[in-house]
C-alpha cells in the first residue's frame, strides 16, 4: 500500500470525506467537509468517486513526503504550493515521485483540500473515514504521521478546471424556517438589506457573522424549545447576532433560525475571507429545489470542463487561430519582423 509522510501540519489539519448521515437521532451531526464542492471538483480533476477521504487543511499550512509515486489534486481556498520547490498550480492535478515533499502554506483563510488517486485509507468509524472533532472523532494531523492511500485506479494527471465562484463572498440564498414567522417583517427586510462578514469567532461548528447597527434578537427568542437543526439554519444568538451552523453543528438547538442557507450555497460562505461581503436572500421553496437540481446537475457534468495544464499542439483543432511566430525577426534583416 502506498503511504505519505506527514512533516509539518499546522491547526486545523484533518482527514474528512462527506462526512456521517443517518445519525441525527443519535446525536451526531453529519460532518465532513466543510467544502462539499472541493470534494467534486477534486474527484473529477482524478477521475475517481468524490467519496474518497482527502486532506483538509483549514487557513494552516501542510507539508507531506510521498513514499511512492502518486497522484494528486489540490481544491478548496487556494494555497501556495511547491513540490521539491517547483510551483504546482492550483485547482489542477499533479503526478508526485517517490520521495517528493509537497509543501503548502499561504492560505488567506477558508478551507483548502489536498486529495489523492485512491484516497486516503484510514480505519472507518460508522461508515466513514471524516474527523468529527466536535463528537471527539479521529483528531488533528501531526508530525510523523503516516496516512496509507486506497489503490489508484489511474488516470491523467496535469488536468485543471475553473472552480465555481466562491472566494469573494456575495449573496448566499435562504429559504424561511417554522420560526421566520415569528421575526417582523421589517426585521426581516433589515436582515436581507445588512452586510454581514465572517467573525473571527468561527469554526466547523458554525459561523458568527459581525455587522454594523441593531441585531435581530427576538423577545421570546430565548424560550423556544429546542428542534432538530441542520447544517445552513441561521440561529439569532441571544445578542441579536446571526450564527449560521455548518458541518460539525449540534442536532437540537433552541435559538430562534431566521432562515437556512442552501447547501449549494454554503461553500460561499466557508470560503470567503474575513473582509468579504456576505448578504442573504430569501428565495422560494420551489426556487430552492430547481437551484439544487441545477447545481447537482452541473456537478455530474464537471469532468467535461477538464483542460490540460499545458495543451499539445497535435491536439489543438483551433492551432491555426494562435500567432505563433510574432515577434521572430529575419535573420538577413534585422530591422524587418516577421508576421
Amino acid at each position: 500500500m502506498a503511504e505519505l509522510l506527514v512533516r509539518r501540519a499546522g491547526p486545523g489539519v484533518t482527514v474528512q470525506d462527506p462526512g456521517r448521515p443517518g445519525y441525527l437521532a443519535l446525536g451526531l451531526s453529519r460532518g465532513g467537509a466543510m467544502d462539499r464542492l472541493a470534494l467534486v471538483e477534486g474527484a473529477a480533476l482524478l477521475g475517481q468517486d468524490c467519496g474518497f477521504a482527502v486532506i483538509e487543511i483549514a487557513g494552516s499550512f501542510l507539508s507531506i513526503e510521498a513514499a511512492a509515486p502518486m497522484r494528486i489534486a489540490l481544491t478548496g481556498a487556494p494555497m501556495r504550493a511547491h513540490c521539491d520547490g517547483a510551483a504546482l498550480v492550483w485547482q489542477a492535478s499533479h503526478a508526485l515521485p517517490s520521495g517528493a515533499r509537497l509543501e503548502l502554506s499561504g492560505s488567506r483563510g477558508g478551507y483548502s483540500y489536498l486529495h489523492f488517486g485512491g484516497g486516503i485509507d484510514v480505519p472507518a468509524i460508522l461508515g466513514a473515514r471524516s474527523a468529527h472533532l466536535a463528537a471527539g472523532i479521529g483528531r488533528m494531523l501531526d508530525a510523523g504521521d503516516r496516512l496509507g492511500l486506497g489503490t489508484d485506479k489511474g488516470g491523467a494527471a496535469g488536468m485543471s478546471l475553473t472552480p465555481q465562484e466562491r472566494f469573494a463572498g456575495g449573496v448566499l440564498r435562504m429559504v424561511e424556517t417554522p420560526q421566520t414567522q415569528l421575526f417582523p417583517a421589517d426585521m426581516c427586510q433589515r436582515f436581507t438589506e445588512t452586510t454581514f462578514c465572517k467573525d473571527a469567532r468561527g469554526n466547523r461548528m458554525g459561523q458568527r457573522l459581525g455587522f454594523d447597527g441593531e441585531g435581530f434578537a427576538l423577545p421570546s427568542g430565548l424560550s423556544l424549545l429546542s428542534e432538530a437543526i441542520v447544517p445552513g439554519d441561521i440561529q439569532i444568538t441571544g445578542d441579536g447576532a446571526p450564527f449560521v451552523l455548518l458541518a460539525e453543528c449540534q442536532t437540537t438547538g433552541g435559538y430562534p433560525r431566521i432562515g437556512t442557507v442552501l447547501p449549494c450555497d454554503l461553500p460561499r460562505l466557508v470560503q470567503a475571507p474575513a473582509e468579504a461581503a456576505l448578504r442573504f436572500q430569501f428565495v422560494t421553496l420551489e426556487a430552492a429545489v430547481a437551484a439544487e437540481r441545477a447545481e447537482a446537475a452541473r456537478r455530474a457534468d464537471l469532468a467535461r470542463t477538464l483542460r490540460p495544464l499545458i495543451r499539445d499542439p497535435h491536439d489543438m483543432a483551433d492551432l491555426l487561430a494562435y500567432q505563433l511566430i510574432s515577434g521572430v525577426t529575419r535573420g538577413d534583416d534585422p530591422e524587418r519582423s516577421a508576421s
